[in-house]
């Protein structure tokens, strides 16, 4: 039997377990990057570890989320991991210098190989036949100091795209529909790779596009193969001598195939407030637009930049929009100086931004109270704009620079002939915004600002686990509900006591108190609760505020791999009935908890009490014995340091 692209890569990086679905395995990690969102976290972690140099063949730190300085934080936290990489062996990636998965896929991603990031849309980088994945700054710390990373070995999903895109249509309408066929929780526990002749059609950039949203799909990761497309690309980056071939066998099995043909997509868009809420963008032209934003990581290439120059091009932003264009990286910025493509924007009336994450992570830009804001962004989530009120819908660049133009949502098939671009042969090739570590790193002085505090580490499991129930919460709780990131927070990335008082906040402004007042208790989800982002400050903010485990009907994959790194229960309801049964401050009790965890392992289900009503109900623990050891440690750093 033939291997998929991933299982080959899965099976040269594999340390430990069995290539079957479901089964735990470890992988070799080859490349890790980090940003500044989780990267001072993730730092600390890896000091806390004690190895003096990174032991993977490379890693960078960027610095692209917390880019306005209003205050003294954020240069603080710069200035830490700045000086932090250079100890330790990492490349610095100076701000300005781009996103990290634009940046990292241009000028670092090498087909085959593995990479880690502290960022859910590390997955960008399978556009070239890389296995990346997404994961929590601890996780990202530990394969910086050479241990392995484990996951549950997923299932395989093939995507077949047939024939080529029509006019209008593009990568983002791809993985928008792949969206609305699987939902953002049907890609839990696979990975999705891309095949069939449609494959061809794609540059690098539009490939790129849809292996990064498929992150919202809560999926493990999703690559294409590594063809001539991707060599022409490798080689115009002056990188062709790491380009290998790479596919999947002929006779590989997949657990799941759909096939999407291409010629028949039409542009289309996700509503307010998840990226699966998809429709034609034909279903709701018409609709007044207030903002328009184009950039993140999702669709700021010079690819996607020189189609929306050249549809502004001779134009002006309507009078009732605001559009702002962010560059994905200096690489794009001074591609698009250098063609004019910049002026036009210009011209036409775009407000220009740094190469940043920016209005994509609720970094300025917010929007105007009630606003409709159409942007090229990979998340929609309730509040994540900044501005709980407006309405955000996920677009393709095309799309969002029509909007901009009319003023409304428009059909693009009905504004005219679309822009043809172009790959250049050659990128211009200028990487001296990478700081390269410090050849003397014992002369390096570590300079750690007043606002970065010590993280929180769980103590071992007790036998008895007991708490109040202290939130209900619905399905599809994000990251951005149980941390929210935003312009007045993401400085406190390092101060994890002062982001606590804003934990789940956006659900229930009463929860941190509640916790507190209560000496922490247990947190009550629906279906796939946590999804979204890797940052484990989701995990953390809980546990300082005593959390002690998360009873849900489902988790989104890496937020449950936190919770347990935090030595923080994961539990699911083995009757989804039982989540109607429970009520806010039910006090909830579990007997023989280490011995309980012990047995989940082997499938044995966890017992609990509700000591309010007087009543029991089961839970299931889905974990590995490595993964209860942890628990039973109290989290990750705490069973490293008993394995050492």
């Amino acid at each position: 039997m033939g291997l998929t692209i991933s299982q080959k890569i899965i099976k040269d990086h594999l340390l430990s377990g069995e290539m079957k679905a479901g089964e735990e395995v470890s992988i070799r990690i080859d490349q890790t990057l980090t940003q500044d969102s989780t990267g001072t976290m993730a730092y600390l972690q890896f000091e806390a570890i004690g190895v003096p140099q990174v032991k993977t063949k490379l890693s960078v730190a960027y610095i692209d989320h917390n880019t306005i300085q209003s205050g003294f934080e954020n240069a603080d936290d710069h200035k830490y991991i700045q000086t932090v990489t250079s100890k330790h062996g990492i490349r610095f990636s100076r701000p300005g210098n781009g996103v990290c998965h634009q940046v990292h896929i241009e000028r670092f991603g090498v087909p085959g190989m593995t990479l880690l990031g502290s960022d859910s849309h590390t997955p960008t980088c399978g556009g070239i036949g890389m296995l990346a994945i997404g994961a929590g700054g601890l996780d990202v710390a530990v394969a910086m100091g050479g241990g392995p990373y484990f996951i549950t070995m997923p299932k395989m999903v093939r995507v077949n795209l047939v024939n080529k895109l029509a006019p209008w249509a593009t990568a983002k309408d791809i993985i928008l529909e792949v969206l609305r066929i699987f939902t953002v929780k049907g890609g839990v526990g696979k990975i999705f790779e891309y095949a069939g002749e449609g494959v061809k059609t794609l540059s690098v950039p539009e490939r790129a596009t849809i292996t990064n949203m498929g992150a919202e799909l809560g999926a493990t990761t999703s690559i294409f193969p590594s063809d001539e497309v991707t060599k022409a690309f490798l080689k115009a980056q002056d990188r062709e001598d790491v380009w290998t071939e790479l596919k999947a066998d002929e006779d590989a099995v997949y657990d799941e195939e759909i096939t999407i043909d291409l010629a028949t997509l039409k542009p289309l868009i996700a509503k307010p407030h998840m990226p699966d809420l998809v429709v034609p963008v034909s279903e709701i032209a018409g609709l007044k637009v207030d903002q328009v934003c184009i950039g993140s990581c999702t669709n700021s290439s010079l690819y996607d930049m020189l189609k929306v120059a050249a549809i502004l091009k001779g134009k002006t932003v309507h009078p009732d929009v605001s559009l702002v264009i962010a560059p994905g990286s200096k690489q794009v910025f001074n591609m698009l100086a250098e063609c004019g493509a910049l002026a036009d924007m210009i011209a036409a009336g775009a407000r220009i931004l740094e190469c940043a994450c920016g209005p994509c992570i609720g970094m300025g830009q917010s929007p105007k109270t009630d606003a409709v804001s159409l942007r090229t962004n990979n998340r929609n989530f309730y509040a994540r704009s900044g501005t709980a009120s407006a309405s955000i819908y996920l677009v393709s660049p095309e799309v969002a620079a029509v909007a901009a133009v009319m003023g409304v949502v428009t059909d693009p098939c009905d504004f005219g002939e679309p822009p043809v671009v172009e790959m250049p042969s050659s990128f211009k090739v200028n990487d001296n915004m990478v700081i390269m570590p410090s050849a003397t790193p014992d002369e390096v002085e570590v300079v750690r600002g007043p606002n970065i505090k010590p993280f929180p580490v769980n103590t071992a499991l007790k036998d008895e686990v007991d708490g109040k129930v202290l939130v209900c919460l619905e399905d599809n709780i994000t990251t951005d509900h149980i941390m929210p990131s935003n312009s007045k927070l993401l400085p406190f990335r390092s101060n994890v006591p002062y982001l606590a008082d804003f934990c789940l906040t956006p659900s229930d402004p009463e929860f941190p108190a509640r916790a507190k007042e209560n000496h922490g208790g247990f947190i009550v989800g629906g279906q796939n609760y946590g999804q979204g982002s890797s940052r484990e400050h989701a995990a953390l903010a809980p546990l300082q505020l005593g959390v002690k485990g998360v009873i849900a009907k489902s988790f989104a994959r890496i937020h449950m791999a936190n919770l347990i790194n935090n030595g923080i229960l994961p539990l699911t309801f083995a009757d989804e009935a039982d989540y109607d049964k429970l009520g806010l401050l039910d006090e909830l009790k579990i007997e023989n908890a280490r011995e309980q965890v012990k047995a989940a392992v082997n499938g044995s289900k966890v017992t609990v009490k509700n000591v309010t009503k007087g009543t029991t109900f089961e839970c299931n623990l889905a974990i590995s014995e490595r993964q209860a050891g942890m628990l039973l440690a109290g989290g990750l750093l705490n069973y490293t340091r008993e394995q050492a």
